[in-house]
């Protein structure tokens, strides 16, 4: 370990932290930051990487463009860096293809250089304490050859992004090869389907539209059972006046409601992110459901009002036990895929040693987690705060604002410190 003590430490190196990175370099910040990432060089959802996916959301709401539309930064500079400036406007698309933003954020992480130190797997942030008080915080690090680094710094951000959501059902079976998580189907699974292979895709969202979509339309003539609670797949409201709910605005509107009408606002608009599907991607499937009817195929099925609600490994295949509208039965699969999301649970993080410390799991409006008297390190956190900040939390249309919040109130934070120091 290094005496040396970080102004702060980002833990996470996906959009939010990034963002947050290009904000404090654009600002010629006095901040001393360092950022960590588990992934051995940069990669935003690398296991959803499927041919002709696009962005559910404008170019414009890139890493800067919002904040500062004049940024070396933007998505626009990234189409000029690249030579495809004009091609992309003959697109006629506000939509980039989920490849294609994936290569402007790590284009925009190579500029920023030795900002991010990869394959540092944060295992604990433990605090330091001086006659009773915590003066700074120690990350603990392990990489992927087992070597340990401590770091130290007065203030950090967390920003690891959600963890796999496994269904207690699934939770026992969490190692078989059978089973995986839509977070990893383009670098696990996609690779390894062979030819007449039988799978379940559990889920009604966009995740589970598009793996179903893709394996259905895969060379190797699988057969696809999208496994559906509800009655069927619902789009999803982007309409404009319902689009604004993710505008930067509406960020100050819902933190200052009551708790009670927070939650009220996030069910009415929960349609806009949750268990829905783009339309044209509804379309698509529809029409490859009917003309496998036309042609008098079944290999692929959708099957509504339908749980499971038991799972059995054998040697090779998983056994469902689902129950719906023909009752209990049984179905063998090849593989099943879990499209169930994410949690974000402050408690289940590296950040858990901090409990302790903590008045509350809901930040302030800068996403300043508040702390104990006799905390003195700022603790803030970027996609843990849906419940308090609205919809936009844990997705990219507030990156570019919240950057800039939450650097304001780390320079903020450290010349407090300093002029107490004096």
């Amino acid at each position: 370990m290094s005496d040396r003590i970080h102004d702060l430490i980002g833990i996470g190196f996906g959009p939010s932290n990034l963002a947050l990175a290009i904000a404090l370099h654009e600002r010629k910040s006095p901040i001393d930051a360092l950022f960590l990432e588990t992934q051995p060089s940069f990669s935003w959802h690398p296991g959803m990487m499927m041919p002709g996916a696009d962005m559910q959301i404008s170019f414009l709401k890139d890493l800067v463009s919002l904040h500062n539309p004049t940024s070396g930064f933007s998505f626009l500079s990234y189409l000029h860096a690249k030579g495809r400036l004009e091609r992309f406007i003959n697109r006629k698309s506000f939509f980039p293809s989920r490849v294609e933003f994936n290569d402007y954020l790590s284009w925009a992480a190579a500029k920023l250089g030795s900002a991010c130190a990869y394959d540092q797997r944060v295992t604990k942030v433990e605090p330091v304490e001086q006659h009773g008080e915590v003066t700074h915080l120690r990350i603990h690090t392990e990489d992927s050859a087992g070597r340990i680094t401590l770091r130290q710094a007065r203030q950090i951000v967390l920003a690891p992004g959600g963890q796999q959501h496994w269904p207690e059902l699934f939770a026992p079976l969490r190692d078989s090869p059978c089973i995986s998580h839509s977070n990893d189907f383009t670098q696990k699974l996609l690779p390894q389907v062979r030819p007449n292979q039988r799978i379940a895709v559990i889920g009604g969202g966009q995740s589970a539209s598009e793996i179903f979509a893709t394996l259905a339309n895969h060379p190797a003539q699988l057969s696809v059972d999208l496994i559906l609670r509800g009655h069927a797949l619902k789009p999803a409201d982007d309409s404009p006046f319902v689009n604004e709910v993710f505008d930067i605005a509406h960020t100050d509107l819902l933190h200052a409601m009551p708790s009670q009408q927070r939650d009220s606002f996030l069910r009415d608009f929960a349609t806009t992110n949750y268990a829905v599907t783009d339309g044209d991607l509804l379309h698509q499937i529809y029409s490859l459901l009917y003309e496998q009817d036309v042609v008098g195929e079944n290999r692929h099925a959708l099957l509504r009002d339908t749980s499971p609600i038991a799972a059995r490994r054998d040697t090779a295949t998983v056994t469902l036990t689902l129950t719906g509208p023909d009752g209990r039965q049984d179905q063998v699969y090849d593989h099943v895929i879990l499209c169930t999301g994410y949690r974000r649970d402050i408690a289940a993080t590296c950040l858990s040693t901090l409990t302790p410390w903590m008045q509350s799991p809901e930040p302030d409006r800068q996403y300043r987690l508040p702390m104990r008297k006799g905390f003195h390190p700022a603790v803030y956190v970027q996609g843990y705060s849906e419940p308090t900040h609205g919809l936009s939390d844990t997705l990219l249309s507030v990156l570019a604002a919240r950057a800039q919040e939450i650097a304001i109130s780390a320079e903020q934070a450290q010349a407090v410190r300093l002029i107490a120091a004096e």
